[in-house]
């Protein structure tokens, strides 16, 4: 990001002083290489709408239409565990009866292995709405998924909107 602020930078070759920037931490090419679950929505889960009391699926007594735009994942090794910081981004447009304030939304975190849940967490995200018309974005973070390291690269995490309830795996 400063790379390209200083390359549209006015002040010409001063714009990014790189000898005073402090040192970045350095990655080795075991770490490039290290094993990351591949992340993917579930079918059903990129969307989700909230409808006034009592219009469920009336598309006039929309409040809301949210929608999932991207998933990505990082992760790290450590002690024997794979930790893995899921990221979601998504916007939120109002509907016909949609107005600013907080809403929240339901955002669903699961690691799988094979046919066995290895994490899985409603979250209830919230998202302040305002006064402007459009979509307003989010971007959700779940940093706190940590597995054991897999003995095969058979895992895979889903991310996306669950309506709950709340207490279930």
């Amino acid at each position: 990001m400063l790379a390209l602020a200083g390359c549209q930078s006015d002040s010409g070759v001063d714009a990014l002083d790189v000898a005073n920037q402090p040192s970045q931490e350095t990655v080795n090419l075991s770490e490039l290489r290290m094993y990351c679950p591949a992340i993917q929505l579930r079918e059903g889960t990129a969307y989700f709408n909230t409808y006034e009391r009592g219009g469920n699926d009336d598309p006039s007594r929309i409040v809301y239409q949210a929608s999932i735009a991207d998933v990505t994942r990082q992760c790290t090794r450590g002690n024997g565990f794979l930790n893995i910081n899921v990221a979601v981004a998504g916007r939120i447009v109002p509907g016909p009866k949609g107005k600013a304030g907080s809403i929240t939304m339901p955002i669903r975190v699961v690691v799988v292995q094979g046919g066995e849940v290895l994490y899985s967490q409603l979250f209830k995200h919230p998202v302040q709405i305002g006064d402007t018309i459009g979509a307003t974005q989010f971007i959700f973070s779940d940093p706190s998924i940590q597995i054991p390291v897999p003995a095969s690269q058979n895992v895979l995490i889903f991310a996306g909107y669950d309506e709950g309830p709340y207490d279930t795996p």
